[in-house]
C-alpha cells in the first residue's frame, strides 16, 4: 500500500503557456514573499521547467517537495526554507 503525502499549500501559480525561464523567474518573485515553511506549487506547460526547479531548488536551499507531470502538465511543489 503506498503512502500519501499531504501537504499545505500556501500558493498557487499558473504559470501555463510561459516559457523559460519565466516560470522559474515568477516562482523565485513569489517564494521572496514566504515566510520560512510556507509551501508554494506552480503549474507550468514548459518542459525546461523539470531542470530549471530541481537546479533552483539544489542552489537555493529550498525543498522541492515533488515535480511531477501530468498530460504535458509539470507541477512543483516547494517549501520555502
Amino acid at each position: 500500500m503506498k503512502k500519501v503525502l499531504t501537504v499545505h499549500i500556501d500558493q498557487e501559480l499558473d504559470l501555463r503557456g510561459l516559457s523559460c525561464p519565466l516560470p522559474l523567474l515568477k516562482a523565485k518573485q513569489a517564494l521572496s514573499k514566504m515566510h520560512s515553511g510556507q509551501v508554494i506549487r506552480v503549474y507550468a506547460t514548459d518542459s525546461g521547467s523539470v531542470r530549471d526547479f530541481a537546479s533552483f531548488a539544489r542552489i537555493s536551499g529550498h525543498v522541492l517537495v515533488s515535480s511531477e507531470e501530468q498530460q504535458g502538465l509539470y507541477i512543483h511543489t516547494l517549501q520555502h526554507k
